[in-house]
């Protein structure tokens, strides 16, 4: 089995370097960190993780949580967070909580009992569990909604949401529905304060039957969900759907009530999965920087690890609207 000496001796470089190329990249140059990797690769080199994490009393692992593992979205961030932890010599550990505080608890003993290092939360606001209630472990808050007092990274959900409606304004649409999600969710809740906040600038009056909350964010609660609009009496000519999940399902609902996408009515989502852009017709959405959300999301809760000091509390990042051929003007 090869050491670390041997790959010094290989890429040319101190034995000093090679440990900062593989704890610390950030610290190396680009060319002494391609040598290092070369070398590692030839020599099929593998560092002694348990006499590391015994000296420095770090397990270099880090703790994902999320609500849902199934969720093409939260997919993107957590191959962001990977890329970002692999980076830096961390493994990733993903705890899927279905949206359970005894589950999450269960993953926060691991920080506690030092089996892991630190948590990213994707639950979009603190919860009732021990998150809430004990602080002294580093953790951040990603995709989440309003400011915390822990570290996060996210977009502006309300700004979002209200650049989705007077996209729909623009095309001459008045009467716009909406599905939200569980109303307690502050995704939800947040989307739909832009929602609201675009009608009234637009001096709209709102109609509470064209506000429907779907039992989750999944295309089966799309598809009930869905069901509700096309049978509404005066139909909506355009409709806001609170992730493209959602989107995707009620498109179906509305397609099979003989309503056309978008000849009869305009349909966007948000999150801009992978899938959206080759569904029929291609989903108008929000585009969330999810592989940058993830990414640093890592650094920023590496850094807390490391103690080298978060710059940023709460970092709000740009996003963009992706108008395709599911929306279109007004009928």
């Amino acid at each position: 089995m090869s050491n670390i000496r041997e790959v010094s001796q290989l890429a040319g470089v101190s034995t000093a370097t090679v440990s900062r190329a593989l704890r610390n990249p950030e610290l190396v140059s680009k060319e002494s960190r391609r040598k290092v990797m070369e070398a590692v690769e030839r020599l099929n080199y593998r560092p002694n993780m348990l006499a590391r994490n015994f000296r420095s009393e770090r397990s270099y692992s880090l703790v994902i949580l999320t609500p849902s593992i199934a969720s093409p979205f939260y997919s993107r961030v957590i191959r962001g967070v990977e890329l970002a932890a692999q980076n830096r010599g961390y493994s990733v550990l993903l705890g899927d909580t279905r949206d359970s505080l005894r589950r999450e608890d269960e993953y926060i003993e691991l920080v506690e009992t030092r089996l892991a290092d630190g948590i990213i939360q994707f639950r979009p606001s603190e919860s009732n569990s021990r998150i809430a209630r004990r602080t002294n472990f580093p953790i951040v808050y990603a995709c989440g909604c309003a400011d915390t007092a822990l570290p996060s990274v996210r977009i502006d959900n309300i700004e979002a949401a209200r650049a989705v409606v007077n996209y729909f304004l623009s095309l001459g649409h008045r009467r716009i529905a909406v599905i939200c999600g569980p109303p307690e969710n502050p995704h939800s809740i947040d989307r739909l304060a832009g929602y609201r906040r675009a009608l009234q600038d637009a001096d709209i009056a709102e109609d509470p039957d064209l506000i429907v909350h779907a039992d989750d964010y999944s295309m089966q609660s799309g598809v009930k969900a869905g069901t509700r609009i096309a049978e509404l009496h005066d139909s909506p000519t355009a409709l806001f759907c609170m992730n493209d999940e959602i989107a995707i399902g009620a498109i179906q609902s509305i397609k099979r009530a003989g309503i056309s996408v978008p000849g009869d009515m305009s349909v966007a989502g948000f999150d801009n999965i992978d899938f959206a852009r080759h569904y029929d017709p291609p989903l108008t959405t929000i585009d969330q920087p999810s592989d940058e959300i993830g990414q640093m999301a890592c650094n920023m809760l590496i850094d807390q690890i490391e103690e080298r000091g978060v710059s940023q509390n709460n970092v709000i990042l740009d996003y963009d609207l992706i108008v395709r051929a599911s929306t279109g003007p007004a009928p």
